[in-house]
């Protein structure tokens, strides 16, 4: 405790990290306050249904993501997440489409175009799922709209608020990005996700010592610990950079002869880290804007995909997840080039030809590894519907997993690792008691 009071004590003496940290409050205080700010001509006292319905199920999750902006009818409803989903269209187009790819590879004014038109993208997503939003707002809540004024007229003007809210939002995570620490857009989303947590646990503590749940003070504990084993777990997959030594890697592919000195091929247990369980998310949120966000006279199917809780929904969870994990690896890892670059510096693989043998190992090695990852990942995106078993409360159970308990992990490592090169250069001790924290590799979106 010592420590960390002195460390607090070095961050205000450094000027720079002293501004960029009250920089970084100050963006995110305005977007917690736009969180509260309901849409022109909305009774914020009539949206008790619209709660309700985020309490619980795919809704709960989307609220969360948003800071609980969305069951508030707030100028922010929509939250980053169009832009997210705009991000990640845009890597996939870079990947199958020849025309990104040149874009790609041209650099920073290529890097300028991409961001040009997932901008372009994020708005046209984001006038498709404002009507959507509206349109359930408008059946949720019927009576919050101000008399006097048509739900016709309404939606035109509240459309392009909220558009104009998420791209607000995304100009605050850019200038966090360049002004404050941290990466901002990631920064703004674990702010919306731990905003809940202090009333989450609070429910929780209340459901175990009450009939609700049961189980006592006892059950509390054991949740307690299996949280703490989730997020040790998370940790390990944020920061899961470690290299594959050459015999562990040879009996994957069942070559058993082996001769010379230890040695590393620099491949990853995690190479896809926390990327599959995003772009699976992003998926399962679709049935939500197809049906406008109620689910009531959808069909069994449909309902079931908009239950996080559902053996449906978390077994396509888990498809999309292991196969978004081996698609992630493809296009990040690519043995050709690795090969041709152990060529070029005289490396290789002992009892394995230089060339194409060389990328067919590779690419070998990197399937067999890449199964175990891909079901740990599954494992820790499908552990808040696990814990439902248990009969945690629906909200805190969002955080033994998922996307959720990831970003949270992986943005403060992120934050703290720039901290701690602010403090490091200027011979300040870090965060620490090793005096430096490992990049986590969880990037901007």
């Amino acid at each position: 405790m010592k420590k960390f009071i002195e460390t607090l004590k070095n961050c205000w003496k450094v000027e720079d990290l002293r501004q960029r940290l009250l920089i970084t409050f100050l963006f995110t205080a305005i977007y917690r306050f736009g969180s509260f700010v309901v849409l022109p001509g909305i009774n914020p006292g009539m949206l008790e249904k619209l709660q309700s319905q985020t309490s619980g199920g795919l809704m709960s999750l989307l609220d969360m993501f948003s800071g609980g902006a969305f069951s508030n009818a707030s100028i922010f409803a929509l939250g980053i997440m169009p832009y997210i989903s705009a991000s990640i269209v845009m890597q996939l187009l870079a990947v199958a489409v020849p025309y990104f790819q040149k874009m790609q590879r041209e650099g920073e004014s290529g890097r300028k175009k991409i961001n040009w038109y997932t901008r372009i993208l994020t708005v046209a997503i984001l006038l498709f799922q404002a009507p959507s939003y509206l349109l359930n707002l408008k059946y949720q809540a019927a009576g919050a709209l101000s008399s006097g004024i048509s739900w016709t007229v309404f939606m035109i003007p509240a459309t392009i608020i909220l558009a104009a809210g998420s791209m607000f939002i995304l100009w605050l995570g850019e200038r966090i990005t360049d002004k404050g620490v941290g990466n901002g857009i990631s920064l703004i989303i674990m702010i919306g996700i731990i905003a809940r947590l202090p009333q989450s646990f609070v429910q929780e503590v209340s459901s175990r010592l009450t009939a609700i749940s049961g189980g006592g003070l006892i059950m509390f504990i054991v949740e307690i610990i299996i949280l703490y084993a989730v997020v040790c777990a998370s940790i390990l997959l944020v920061q899961g950079t470690r290299k594959v030594p050459v015999q562990y890697a040879k009996r994957l592919v069942g070559n058993k002869q082996y001769g010379g000195a230890r040695q590393y091929i620099p491949l990853k247990l995690f190479a896809a880290n926390v990327m599959p369980i995003i772009f699976a998310q992003a998926l399962m949120f679709i049935p939500l804007a197809i049906v406008k966000y109620n689910s009531e006279n959808a069909s069994w199917w449909v309902r079931d995909l908009m239950d996080n809780r559902s053996l449906l929904y978390n077994a396509i969870y888990v498809v999309l997840v292991i196969a978004f994990t081996y698609f992630y690896t493809a296009i990040t890892l690519n043995p050709t080039q690795m090969a041709e670059d152990m060529k070029r510096n005289n490396g290789f693989i002992p009892g394995v030809k230089p060339g194409k043998d060389t990328a067919e190992y590779i690419d070998t090695v990197m399937s067999r590894i890449t199964f175990p990852g891909s079901l740990f990942i599954a494992f820790i995106a499908i552990m808040p519907a696990l814990a439902g078993l248990l009969n945690v409360q629906q909200s805190f159970s969002q955080f033994f997993g998922g996307t959720s308990l990831l970003i949270l992990v992986g943005v403060v490592i992120d934050t703290l690792q720039q901290v701690e090169s602010h403090l490091l250069m200027r011979h300040y001790d870090g965060l620490l008691n090793s005096g430096h924290t490992r990049q986590s590799g969880v990037s901007a979106y």
